[in-house]
């Protein structure tokens, strides 16, 4: 007699969609993706209807511009300087500690907690850049501006209540607000070319 063939018994591969399924939603639940985080800036309120179009004069004592070159360079008023030097210029001209003639003027204000002090309330720090600008040098002078009003607030915070500026109560955190408002202003993009 012949022997026949014994069928070797397959694998049951009926939950293997099943099994896979649920490897899928355990990696999916467990692992922890990269969000992109974008800038932490507030828009200014929408212009009123009524409102015209108006041009604001501005004393050029009140005004700091910075401008980055299509090389990344950094132009601060009328000297190029380094990234790491902006963050000072910009809290010397925001501060005007010694009422120079050539930086922001001084107006008297009454702000809750400090009573009148003097303010450079009118300043304002124009950012330009290039179009051919790289985006890392654009934030990276972003930052920098930021950071100088950080600086600012935190110092006088420390000074007046014995805390940083983000450990302040409301109302104390916008009487220091009022002291040093942050007026970064940002042109569109131009094709300045190379500034040397």
């Amino acid at each position: 007699m012949a022997r026949r063939k014994r069928k070797a018994p397959s694998i049951n591969s009926s939950s293997s969609a099943d099994i896979a399924f649920m490897l899928l939603i355990f990696f999916l639940i467990t692992t922890s993706m990269d969000t992109d985080r974008g800038l932490a800036r507030r828009l200014p309120p929408p212009v009123p209807k009524e409102q015209k179009d108006q041009d604001v004069d501005i004393k050029k004592r009140n005004l700091l511009v910075v401008l980055i070159n299509s090389n990344n360079q950094i132009l601060c008023g009328d000297q190029y300087v380094d990234i790491k030097q902006l963050k000072d210029l910009v809290k010397e001209f925001v501060q005007n500690p010694f009422n120079d003639e050539h930086k922001p003027e001084k107006v008297e204000e009454d702000v809750p907690f400090f009573g009148k002090v003097m303010i450079t309330k009118n300043h304002i720090i124009s950012l330009q850049n290039d179009r051919g600008t790289e985006y890392q040098a654009y934030i990276d002078v972003q930052n920098e501006l930021a950071r100088a009003y950080n600086e600012l607030r935190n110092e006088i915070s420390k000074e007046k209540f014995g805390k940083l500026f983000e450990a302040l109560t409301e109302e104390q955190q916008d009487a220091v607000i009022k002291i040093y408002p942050q007026k970064i202003s940002e042109a569109e993009p131009k094709n300045y070319g190379d500034k040397k």
